[in-house]
């Protein structure tokens, strides 16, 4: 059998698998192992699952995914976000749309927190979304101003999902996460623009807050900006000394969860029932991405020994006579085709063998693919019929938000994502520069 013979029996297999509702790790680390040792017989198809986990242990930026999902569960957990919505709401009620607009900044604050997209979709649903509808903003508008800026999770470091990136694509996370900065906030000021123009046109859609809501003392007023801002101190207390070379990226992780910790406990909302829920949630999401990290990197270790990247390389340039933009297009579409029915880290696990070593083959910048593939995938996460955002909120959202609506309510956001992401494409700069300025210096 050829080796593009393999590979496509592997691929198949292992979509076949994912179809047949296993865990994601399962299925791809099952096929890894079993291709492995198909191929190589028993020493060396026991060596490449070896050498994956060895690899991993001794991957030490991987100490950064629980101080940061440690972070944002005790900042969310201690209901410090509560305080930054409450912020929003009395600062920006008296703009047409303000509290829309202040969702879409409580969502990158959140992001800067967590780095999860589920985080912010449910702590937008609970807090957020009720208050919006009560103060008469159209149901459809505001359902999808929390969809989309709960994708802004995934872009804004510290992302998790640009962590397991990183490991994959052998790429450093630093440097992801500086890149992932200007487009993420690029992003959120074209959602905001949006919203204005959207409530200029049609004011009935985000209305003025009344008189009486926005009649608070301006003490009160003082003393919610000071909660607000204290998820922004922690944020820069953490990255102002990475970003300055005094400390590595494992070292401000650290220095993020021990601020947030000693915040919870300044504020007295650190009592045992947020400790104990904050390290049971951390310990759940860091051991789930450490077995997909364990399976993509085993199995990709078969695809590298089959050759299989170059031999599809071979196929689009030289058989198909593709140009280089031509195949990266096609990738990216290939990712929101998945993301009907697919997470993030699913479809990143799944295609990272082939797709991130084939960049790197046609000349692109594989830290600006991150950035892509990370848009793309905020893209997929809504696109109907099956985008997994869509169901999140479907999820979580109160009975008068029907399926329907939340179809509706994301037409325009994705088109507005879809434009963000042309823009990284074209201009490629906005991604590279915070980067390329930093480390340099």
């Amino acid at each position: 059998m050829s080796y593009e013979m393999i590979a496509t029996l592997m691929f198949s297999s292992m979509m076949l698998m994912l179809l047949t509702g296993q865990r994601v790790f399962g299925a791809i680390g099952f096929i890894a192992v079993v291709s492995a040792l198909l191929l190589w017989g028993d020493k060396g198809g026991y060596d490449i699952g070896f050498a994956a986990a060895m690899k991993l242990m001794k991957w030490y930026p991987l100490l950064t995914l629980p101080m940061f999902i440690f972070m944002g569960y005790v900042l969310s957990e201690s209901r410090i976000a509560d305080d930054l919505y409450k912020m929003f709401h009395v600062w920006m009620g008296g703009v047409r749309g303000g509290l829309a607009i202040g969702t879409i900044g409580l969502m990158v604050l959140i992001s800067a927190m967590n780095g999860l997209s589920v985080a912010g979709m449910a702590i937008g649903s609970t807090i957020a979304l009720p208050e919006l509808l009560k103060r008469g903003y159209d149901k459809r508008m505001v359902t999808g101003v929390i969809q989309a800026g709960s994708s802004l999770g995934i872009l804004v470091p510290p992302s998790v999902v640009l962590v397991l990136y990183a490991m994959i694509a052998r790429q450093p996370v630093g440097q992801l996460w500086l890149a992932g900065v200007i487009p993420g906030l690029m992003m959120a000021a074209m959602f905001i623009a949006y919203i204005v123009i959207r409530c200029r046109m049609n004011p009935e859609l985000g209305p003025v807050l009344s008189a009486e809501d926005r009649d608070i003392p301006r003490a009160e007023k003082l003393r919610l900006l000071r909660a607000g801002i204290l998820p922004l101190v922690i944020f820069a207390v953490m990255m102002v000394p990475f970003v300055r070379g005094w400390t590595s990226l494992v070292e401000s992780s650290a220095i993020g969860a021990g601020a947030a910790f000693l915040a919870a406990v300044l504020k007295g909302r650190m009592t045992r029932e947020v400790f104990e829920n904050s390290v049971r949630n951390t310990l759940g999401i860091t051991c789930m991405f450490m077995w997909i990290i364990l399976a993509a990197l085993a199995f990709g270790a078969v695809f590298d020994g089959l050759g299989a990247v170059k031999a599809i390389e071979s196929l689009f340039t030289e058989k198909m006579n593709l140009s280089p933009w031509m195949i990266l297009i096609m990738m990216q579409l290939s990712f929101i085709i998945m993301g009907t029915f697919l997470d993030d880290t699913a479809m990143l696990v799944i295609v990272a063998p082939l797709y991130v070593p084939l960049v790197g083959a046609l000349g692109f910048d594989l830290i600006w693919y991150g950035i892509l593939y990370t848009i793309t995938t905020q893209i997929a996460y809504m696109t109907p019929p099956f985008g997994y955002n869509l169901f999140l909120m479907r999820a979580m959202a109160p009975p008068e938000i029907t399926l329907r609506d939340i179809y509706a309510s994301i037409t325009p956001f994705v088109l507005v994502m879809v434009l963000a992401l042309i823009l990284v494409m074209v201009f490629p700069q906005i991604a590279t520069w915070l980067p390329d300025y930093i480390y340099d210096k």
